[in-house]
């Protein structure tokens, strides 16, 4: 088939933009030819399980999934009863860009916070935590925190800590969405234990798309008292995988080494090497603190709609000419200055 595409280019609207890395498509070469057993009695499931538990614990349950909505989903549907709800920050994807998967896929009501950076405290928490036993409210019986979060912005393992060991003290589990949990860790010099397992999470949807695999997620149980069912519900769900280890490899070709670390260490060095550059442009404004791999800033009117005819990117609903704008495991340093220079010509077209 002829190429449809400019490889070259490179966009800023989403790591989902980017394709797969080099060392993944080698892992799914490797894992092609003759026959596995099906639905997860392959050799690459069982590597997975391997590696998985050796960053997140030796009780860690692994179960693959397509893509990170199912993952989530699938993750809140067996950590709660019928009438259960889940805390969320309201910028949370559970919340807004799940197209109200979680209520009318698992049946879990949400019930979102507005967070001034995207991140749940105790504190927050405690605005839902409350009419437990009361027949007539949706039971508050769990948090769901994203890592990095929506807005960019990184739990340090004390709050994550912090917040596991008050919704615990509630009697409330607490759910992970880890579609960029390599980038959090990665900015933060931490492990993926380290700010998941070892500070409390119950269970985390662990991501690889947004970090350089082709398709795939995975549910990571790691205490299997918070789950039930959650085998059963994966077939129900529809993100059972007949051919289980094209999405496994492609986790062990990212969590093995630390292939999974030095893609989202470039992407988020892409992100502050971006934000370093803009900021002191006049009329542009970054709006959240830059930890990982994102960069919210603010535009003058009509400064978007110029640079946009180069460069994909959002606009962000949370304020006026915010926009978004976002690094990948292969945005380079060339990628970034072109981009730079092209919102210098907006700015000056738009002035």
């Amino acid at each position: 088939m002829p190429r449809l595409h400019d490889p070259s280019s490179r966009h800023f609207a989403s790591d989902n933009h980017a394709g797969a890395h080099p060392e993944v498509l080698a892992a799914l070469a490797e894992a092609n030819g003759g026959h596995q057993v099906a639905y997860g009695g392959d050799a690459y499931t069982e590597r997975l399980r391997e590696v998985l538990a050796a960053h997140f614990g030796p009780n860690a349950e692994v179960f693959p999934v397509f893509n990170g909505t199912g993952a989530n989903v699938l993750s809140l549907q067996a950590m709660l009863p019928r009438w259960g709800a889940a805390v969320c920050a309201e910028s949370a994807h559970v919340n807004t860009d799940e197209n109200g998967a979680p209520e009318r896929v698992a049946g879990v009501k949400l019930l979102p916070v507005a967070t001034p950076d995207g991140k749940l405290s105790p504190e927050l928490v405690d605005l839902h935590a409350w009419g437990f036993g009361d027949e007539h409210r949706a039971q508050p019986l769990a948090v769901t925190v994203t890592q990095s979060t929506e807005l960019g912005t990184v739990y340090r393992p004390e709050e994550l800590r912090r917040l596991c060991d008050h919704a615990h003290r509630l009697g409330m589990r607490v759910h992970l969405d880890g579609a960029r949990l390599a980038n959090a860790a990665a900015a933060l010099g931490t492990g993926l234990g380290e700010i998941t397992s070892e500070v409390g999470v119950d269970v985390v949807s662990l991501g690889g798309t947004k970090n350089g695999i082709l398709f795939g997620e995975a549910v990571v149980v790691l205490d299997p008292s918070a789950v039930e069912g959650l085998a059963y519900l994966r077939k129900m769900n529809m993100q059972l995988a007949s051919k289980m280890r094209f999405v496994s490899a492609q986790l062990v070709a990212l969590f093995e080494g630390d292939l999974w670390r030095r893609s989202a260490a470039r992407a988020n060095e892409m992100a502050a090497r971006l934000a370093g550059a803009v900021e002191s442009l006049e009329g542009v404004r970054i709006v959240q603190p830059v930890q990982a791999n994102a960069v919210f800033a603010r535009l003058p009117d009509g400064v978007a709609e110029r640079l946009r005819r180069r460069f994909h990117f959002y606009d962000w609903p949370t304020g006026p000419g915010e926009v978004r704008w976002m690094c990948s495991f292969d945005t380079t340093e060339e990628d970034v200055d072109a981009f730079v220079e092209a919102l210098r010509q907006a700015l000056r077209s738009a002035s």
